[in-house]
C-alpha cells in the first residue's frame, strides 16, 4: 500500500480574496475522491507561502478521510499509486586544465568521463549566483546508444536574467547557486567539458564578445565550478532507439504518484477546473470558458473577452517528482503581462520526449540551481503541447522565478529549445497566443494592450521603477538578455494579435 504523509484539507478559496488569487489551494479528499467515509474534521494551517506573497495564509480543514483509508482508495480504485518517474542529478567538481592560476583559480577547467550512468541534459553551476560567468562553455557527449561522440555544442553561459526576484525569500536563499543554461543532449555516459574564462583582447571566433578571448591574460573563473549530469527518467528506464530517454507510450504518459502530501497538493491546485488527478487539463470551448469564468469570479459586467481554454498537460502528466520542489505554494494578486522564453537547451528534441526534457530542467533548477520549483508557469514544445510549469494551479497567479525583477504578477512562458538562430513552429506560436488568450482573459486582460509593472531590481531597470510594458512582452524586454532568441522575440507581435482574436477582441 502506498504511503501517504499527514495530509490535511486544502480550500479553493480564501474569504475575501479572489479565488484566481487564492492563498491555499485544493479541496478535500469527501469532494476529491469519494472513496471512503468522513472522519471529524479538524483545523490546521495551510501549507507555508512566501513572505513575497500579498496574501496570507488561510487555514483549511483536515481531510475528512484518514490517510490509511486515503491511500487504500486512491491506489486500489483508481490505479494512481505507483512509483514518480525516476531521475537523478550528479554533480561533479571541474578540475583545472592549465598552471595558471588568476585569483586562486585556473582561467580554464573541465573534466572528461566516460562510463558514467546515463545523463541526459547537461549544465555547470557555481558557488555564488551574484558571480558572472565571463566566458565560454563548451561539451561533448558520448551516446549510451551508438556510443558515438557528438561535436563540440556551446552551452549559454549568461542565465542569470532566469530567477527568483531579488530580496524575495526564494532569491536570498542560501541554496541558491549561479547556472549556466541547461543542454539537452540525449541518451549519454560519457561527458567532456571545456570552460575558459574571458580576458581582454580581440575577438578570436570562439563566440566571445568582441573584445574578449578566452583564456586571456587576467581571465578568471568563478569558485566552486561543478558540471551536472541530469538523468530525467523515462517510461521505467526505457530508452528509445534514437538514444534520448524514452517515454511511455502516448496514451500512457508518465504519472506522479498520489502518495504523498505534495503531490496531492500539486493536483489538488488544478481541481476547481479539471478532475482530481487529472493528466491533462482539456480544452473548452468559448461558451464552457466563458461558463467557467463566471463561476470562478462571479456576473462578468459586459462582454467577457476571454479565448477558449486550451489544452494543458499538468504537473502529473509530464512525471513531475513533487518531493523535490519546496512545500506550498506562492500566489501574487493578479496576472498582468506574461514573459516568453526560449529554454535554451538545444532543439534536439522530439515533442514525444517533451515530458522528459521537462523533468530535467525542473530537477536541474531545484536540485542544481537550488529554486523551490521549476522557474517558469508554462512550457510549449515544438508541437505546440502546453504543460504546466511551476505548481499551484494553472488559473492562478503563481509566483515564478522566470524574469529577475518582474516575477510579481506575470507569468512565464518557455518554449522548449534555442531560438536565436532556429525559427520557432508556428505550431508553438499559436499555442503562446492560445495560452494567453485564457490565462490573460480571466483577469481581463487585452494582449495587445500595455500594462505597468514595478521593478524587483536588475540590469535594465531598478528596483521600484514603474516600468510601462507590452502585456506580452519577450524577457529581454524586462533584462538585458538574448532570451528568448532573435527569430522567437519577432514573433511576438503575431501572438498579440492571435491571442486578442481568440480573445474575440
Amino acid at each position: 500500500m502506498s504511503k501517504i504523509m499527514h495530509m490535511r484539507g486544502f480550500l479553493t478559496s480564501c474569504p475575501g480574496v479572489s479565488p484566481l488569487a487564492t492563498c491555499s489551494i485544493g479541496l478535500t479528499f469527501a469532494t476529491a475522491l469519494a472513496l471512503a467515509p468522513a472522519a471529524p474534521a479538524t483545523a490546521a494551517t495551510a501549507p507555508a507561502t512566501a513572505a513575497t506573497a500579498p496574501v496570507s495564509a488561510a487555514t483549511a480543514a483536515t481531510a475528512p478521510v484518514s490517510a490509511a483509508t486515503a491511500a487504500t482508495a486512491v491506489t486500489t480504485a483508481t490505479g494512481w499509486g505507483q512509483a514518480a518517474v525516476p531521475g537523478s542529478t550528479r554533480s561533479l567538481p571541474l578540475v583545472p586544465l592549465s598552471r595558471e592560476r588568476v585569483l586562486g583559480g585556473a582561467p580554464e577547467q573541465g573534466l572528461y568521463r566516460t562510463g558514467l550512468d546515463r545523463f541526459a541534459l547537461v549544465g555547470v553551476v557555481w558557488d555564488d549566483p551574484g558571480t558572472e560567468l565571463r566566458g565560454q562553455v563548451r561539451v561533448r557527449t558520448r551516446s549510451a546508444v551508438t556510443g558515438q561522440w557528438s561535436g563540440w555544442q556551446d552551452v549559454e553561459a549568461h542565465h542569470a536574467d532566469h530567477g527568483a526576484d531579488p530580496d524575495t525569500e526564494e532569491g536570498s536563499s542560501r541554496r541558491v547557486r549561479g547556472a549556466t543554461a541547461p543542454l539537452w543532449v540525449g541518451d549519454s555516459d560519457g561527458v567532456d567539458v571545456r570552460v575558459r574564462a574571458a580576458g581582454p583582447g580581440r575577438g578570436d571566433g570562439t563566440g566571445l564578445p568582441s573584445g574578449e578571448r578566452a583564456g586571456g591574460p587576467g581571465a578568471s573563473l568563478p569558485p566552486g565550478l561543478r558540471l551536472e549530469l541530469v538523468d530525467p527518467g523515462g517510461g521505467q528506464g526505457r530508452m528509445t532507439g534514437e538514444g534520448l530517454p524514452g517515454n511511455p507510450r502516448g496514451d500512457d504518459p508518465p504519472r506522479t504518484a498520489l502518495d504523498t502530501e505534495a503531490a496531492l497538493a500539486a493536483s489538488a491546485a488544478n481541481a476547481d477546473i479539471t478532475g482530481f488527478g487529472a493528466t491533462a487539463i482539456p480544452e473548452r470551448d468559448r461558451s464552457a470558458t466563458e461558463q467557467e469564468l463566471t463561476r470562478l469570479q462571479g456576473p462578468v459586467r459586459g462582454k467577457p473577452y476571454i479565448g477558449p481554454r486550451p489544452r494543458i498537460v499538468t504537473r502529473r502528466g509530464w512525471g513531475a517528482d513533487e518531493s523535490l520542489r519546496e512545500r506550498g505554494f506562492v500566489h501574487t494578486k493578479k496576472i498582468k503581462a506574461a514573459f516568453v522564453h526560449h529554454t535554451a537547451t538545444g532543439n534536439a528534441y522530439t515533442c514525444a520526449q517533451a515530458p522528459s526534457v521537462i523533468r530535467g530542467i525542473y530537477r536541474y533548477h531545484v536540485k542544481s540551481m537550488g529554486w523551490r520549483d521549476i522557474g517558469y508557469n508554462f512550457l510549449v514544445d515544438k508541437c505546440g503541447t502546453l504543460y504546466e510549469g511551476r505548481a499551484g494551479g494553472v488559473a492562478k497567479a503563481v509566483l515564478g522565478a522566470h524574469t529577475l525583477g518582474f516575477n510579481t504578477n506575470s507569468m512565464g512562458i518557455a518554449v522548449i529549445g534555442t531560438y536565436g538562430a532556429t525559427k520557432p513552429s508556428s505550431a508553438a506560436v499559436k499555442a503562446i497566443a492560445r495560452l494567453t488568450a485564457w490565462k490573460l482573459g480571466l483577469y481581463g486582460v487585452d494582449p495587445r494592450g500595455k500594462t505597468y509593472l514595478t521593478s524587483g531590481g536588475g540590469n535594465l531597470y531598478p528596483k521600484g521603477k514603474n516600468v510601462r510594458l507590452n502585456v506580452i512582452s519577450g524577457h529581454r524586454d524586462g533584462f538585458a538578455t538574448e532570451c528568448p532568441g532573435k527569430r522567437l522575440y519577432a514573433k511576438l507581435g503575431t501572438a498579440r494579435s492571435s491571442a486578442a482574436g481568440y480573445q474575440g477582441r
